[in-house]
């Protein structure tokens, strides 16, 4: 089970949390074509390594926030406010 760190409430299971897909990724207009909005619905980035993710504290705060995990070995990098600019890792 991942332990997750919340910006807001801390470290909690993963069972309080609900995965939201990919960070960073932003919606099409709606004049796309079908192709285009099939892609974005059903396309999704599936990296081995470090993946950017969207998570929700549902049972807890309701917030929403980015987290960069490794699909690896599941280590959690890093956790930053949605609306933040994916964090350099390299470092």
């Amino acid at each position: 089970m991942l332990r997750i760190p919340c910006l807001y409430c801390g470290v909690r299971d993963e069972v309080e949390f609900r995965y939201g897909n990919d960070a960073h990724v932003s919606r099409p207009s709606p004049a796309v074509s079908d192709a285009e909005w099939s892609d974005y619905l059903f396309n999704h980035t599936n990296p081995k390594g470090v993946h950017f993710e969207r998570w929700c504290h549902v049972f807890g705060c309701g917030q929403w926030f980015n987290v960069a995990r490794d699909t690896v070995t599941h280590e959690i990098l890093a956790v930053y406010p949605m609306g933040n600019p994916a964090p350099d890792l390299e470092e």
